[in-house]
């Protein structure tokens, strides 16, 4: 088995985040837009096009926020995720050309049935994944200090 990279884009305006909306046979979830890595990609070049692919939208890539480790066999889902290992790179994005965004992606992921804009306040509410990042994020928004690896985390 290999670890694959996964690049997050963390894009925060007015006090909501984009994000992806999923579903599964549990009901919906929320992921933050982005993918893996490709061969020959930089991260920045793999969140540029996973933020196109997923959204239909250009992000200017800034900070580094947070790393996480996903080691399926540890969490919840591990009956269909056993053999997963991903690393989680986050970075804090912003629009390049703040416009409406229409929630028709070029090429979404399995799950994914659109694109929303979320209240940071009702992300508690939402399933979103990772889970743990929920705390991390108001942390970001309130000033306070995190630390970038926060482990492996679901």
């Amino acid at each position: 088995m290999h670890i694959r990279n996964s690049v997050k884009a963390i894009v925060i305006n007015e006090e909501k985040m984009l994000l992806t909306k999923n579903q599964d046979h549990e009901g919906y979830f929320y992921l933050c837009p982005g993918g893996g890595q490709e061969h020959g990609e930089t991260f920045h070049e793999t969140l540029l096009r996973e933020c196109l692919e997923e959204v239909g939208v250009d992000v200017e890539v800034g900070e580094l926020l947070f790393i996480r480790e996903y080691i399926g066999k540890n969490h919840e889902h591990a009956s269909v995720d056993f053999n997963v290992h991903q690393v989680g790179y986050y970075f804090a994005c912003e629009l390049k050309d703040f416009k409406e965004i229409d929630g028709q992606p070029s090429n979404p992921d399995v799950h994914q049935i659109g694109v929303e804009w979320i209240p940071i306040n009702d992300l508690c509410q939402c399933r979103f994944y990772p889970n743990h990042l929920k705390e991390y994020i108001i942390n970001y928004l309130n000033g306070e200090k995190s630390p970038i690896y926060l482990g492996d985390v679901n």
